[in-house]
Formats: structure tokens, C-alpha cells, sequence
């Protein structure tokens, strides 16, 4: 089958279309680098005869901003240029990757992952939504971006990080299917601290500097540190826990 990716050249995007390839499928990617861009006016034509004959299509964008009305300009208008691409081309299901817990904390990022949902769920394309829970890669991430100039810091946080290639896989496995609305979230095999995520992803990286601990205000900052961000008891379960993830780095 075709299968169409947007945000095909990210993290994410770039193991789902190694999966899907793996499989056998025919794959073509919308992103910036490969000349896409919704947000542009010609967005919904470029991006129309760029996906004309496939099957699905899997939205992996992702935008670098904790705002929320700059999350939910984001989401909201690639969304719906997407789905109007899709109407045009004849695509009969559109797959997006959400995240755990976005209704339980609707502020920053997590708003626009909110707006996308709806928007998804309001368009005319059959869709099917999955939620996973932050990638391990996700302590690399705050690493690099937690910072006062040579100072890294930790996010005090509860989280069940899942394996980046296992959400790859997952949604490629619900591309090979027929549309069915909202899927089980999926997560990781085991809670984590943050910090000690950050932490130890130093320490295997070769920093060996303190890195304190913070705790992020507002009302997502506790919803952080209360738990609204772990997965509900009918998630399915990943396999690589973030000790093996570690292991995988040296």
C-alpha cells in the first residue's frame, strides 16, 4: 500500500517511514525538506498531488513551541489543510499521534495536540487517533533544551516513556487497517522520573556536571508532578523500558 507521512523527515517520522518501508510499502513524505509546507498557501495543492493514489495518511508534525495559541495555530491549520489534501486526493483514512493525557492538561503544547484531536474528529476523512506516552528520547530533549546558560536542568515529572521505534511500528500497524476512531493509548513497560531520566542520560553521554532538579509553574507544571500524564489502566504496553533504551546508547 501508499502511505503518506507528514512530518516524515523527523525523529519520529523518519523510524515510521523506515517501518513502513520494511514492510513493503510504498512511502512518500510531506515536510518542508521535501518541498511541503501546510502552512504555506500552496499547502493544500502541493500537498494533494503529493499524496494523489495513497491509502493513508500518518500526521507525525510536531512544532517547537510550549505557547498555546501558537501550538494551537499550528496544529489546528496543518490539520485542516491536511484533511483538505486528503479530500481532494481521494485518501479514505488520516492517522494522527497524539499524547497521553492531552485533555487532562490542555495547556501549552498539549493545547494544540488538543485542537488537532478535534479537528481530526470534526473532518470528513475517516480517522483513527493514537496517544503514546513521551519517547525515551524525550530526556535527551530536555537536556539539550532545560538549560541556564552552562547549568542543565531536570524537570521534576512522572512520565512511562515508550520506545520511539515501537510507536513507529504501531502506527504503522494501524495504517495496514481500516479506520477505528480512538485507539488504546500506548506506553512504556515502567514509570520514571524525569530527572532521573535526564540524569542518566547525562551520565551515559558523558556529562558529569550537577543538573538540579525543577519544578515547571502553572497548571501544567503540576500536571507534571501529579500523574495526569501516565496512562489509564487499558493502554497497551510497550517493551523497551528506558534502562534498555540507555543500554542502546554506548
Amino acid at each position: 500500500m501508499r502511505i503518506a507521512i507528514a512530518g516524515g523527515t523527523g525523529l519520529l517520522g523518519g523510524k515510521l517511514a523506515h517501518e513502513a518501508e520494511r514492510r513493503g510499502h510504498e512511502v512518500r513524505l510531506l515536510s518542508r525538506v521535501t518541498g511541503i509546507d501546510l502552512t504555506a498557501p500552496d499547502g493544500i495543492t502541493s500537498a494533494a498531488a503529493r499524496i494523489e493514489g495513497c491509502d493513508a495518511v500518518v500526521d507525525v508534525l510536531s512544532v517547537g513551541s510550549r505557547s498555546d495559541a501558537v501550538s494551537v495555530a499550528f496544529f489546528e491549520s496543518t490539520t485542516r489543510a491536511l484533511l483538505s489534501a486528503e479530500e481532494r486526493a481521494g485518501v479514505i483514512h488520516h492517522i494522527a499521534l497524539s499524547i497521553v493525557g492531552v485533555d487532562r492538561a490542555p495547556t501549552a503544547y498539549y493545547a494544540g495536540k488538543v485542537a488537532q484531536e478535534h479537528a481530526v474528529q470534526q473532518g470528513a476523512i475517516p480517522w483513527t487517533i493514537l496517544r503514546a506516552t513521551q519517547f525515551h528520547e524525550f530526556a535527551a530533549q530536555m537536556f539539550t533544551v532545560a538549560s541556564r546558560g552552562p547549568i542543565h536542568l531536570a524537570p521534576r515529572m512522572r512520565t512511562q516513556p515508550v520506545a520511539a521505534d515501537e510507536v513507529a511500528g504501531r502506527l504503522v500497524d494501524l495504517a495496514e487497517m481500516p479506520a477505528c476512531g480512538r485507539v488504546p493509548d500506548l506506553a512504556g513497560p515502567h514509570e520514571e522520573s524525569l530527572v532521573d531520566m535526564v540524569r542518566r542520560y547525562a551520565r551515559a553521554t558523558g556529562h558529569h556536571g550537577w543538573i538540579p532538579a525543577v519544578s515547571l509553574p502553572g497548571s501544567f507544571g503540576r500536571a507534571m508532578r501529579d500523574g495526569r500524564l501516565l496512562p489509564d489502566a487499558g493502554a497497551t504496553i510497550g517493551r523497551q523500558s528506558f534502562t534498555e533504551w540507555i543500554a542502546s546508547l554506548g
